[in-house]
């Protein structure tokens, strides 16, 4: 085992900071998975005809429309991203799309992004004291940005030092990691990667990540057997001797 995967006893030293940077899933993780199913998807879905007809000349919506013809050669790709939609299917233009749609929401003020009470603070705490933070969530790199730039808690995108989505891969396959790894630039050993669901933590611990599987009870979160297991960030931190407040 890596000196950098043990735990402060067993090493025989005093570890403050065992973990040099955190990687996180949203959904269920720093917020509640009812702001996506009951706020944010069905908002987009009922807007997505429309936008993409109001929108198809433009550059970012005729990429995503291409992307959907090559995957689905045969159908109409509005309805192809209809059916997606409604199948919840973790594909990339579909994810686009939603991106963009909530971007209007935010910037009409129709859509405001909840966190669960301590992860505003606990994230501008770790940011302060040094910690590198970074977001993979399969909802895409636009409404990534949204949810953390349009919450009750002001603007917190500056938080972070990258947003990774579909794009570096599908989050239950291990080379994902592996490549969001290489971005960040740090020995796997040395990153956490928090989420709430068992088979991507599995794929993390696969390339080589520390985890932890947030288990918030609202969200009816079932324990894993196979990670380390929080009911918050401050656990979090306790578990990895994270930076936390006095």
């Amino acid at each position: 085992m890596d000196l950098t995967e043990r735990e402060p006893e067993e090493t025989g030293m005093t570890v403050t900071h065992p973990v040099e940077a955190v990687l996180l899933d949203i959904e269920g993780t720093v917020t509640p998975i009812s702001l996506v199913r009951e706020s944010l998807f069905p908002y987009a879905r009922a807007r997505l005809a429309e936008f993409l007809t109001a929108h198809a000349t433009e550059p970012a919506v005729a990429e995503i429309l291409a992307q959907t013809r090559a995957l689905e050669p045969e159908a109409d790709p509005v309805a192809t991203l209809t059916r997606w939609s409604d199948l919840d299917e973790k594909v990339t233009p579909l994810k686009s799309l939603q991106g963009l749609i909530w971007r209007e929401g935010y910037a009409a003020g129709d859509l405001v992004a909840q966190f669960y009470p301590e992860v505003p603070a606990m994230l501008r705490y770790w940011k302060r004291e040094g910690l590198p933070l970074f977001i993979y969530s399969s909802g895409s790199e636009e409404a990534q940005r949204g949810i953390f730039g349009h919450s009750q808690d002001g603007d917190l995108t500056p938080l972070f030092g990258g947003f990774y989505d579909t794009r570096v891969g599908a989050k239950r396959e291990a080379a994902s990691y592996s490549a969001i790894r290489a971005e960040i630039g740090l020995p796997a050993g040395l990153i956490l990667f928090l989420s709430d669901v068992e088979a991507e933590l599995d794929a993390a611990a696969a390339a080589g990540f520390r985890t932890c599987q947030l288990v918030r009870e609202e969200d009816g979160t079932v324990p894993s057997t196979r990670h380390r297991t929080a009911p918050d960030l401050h656990e979090v931190a306790r578990l990895f001797t994270l930076p936390q407040p006095a």
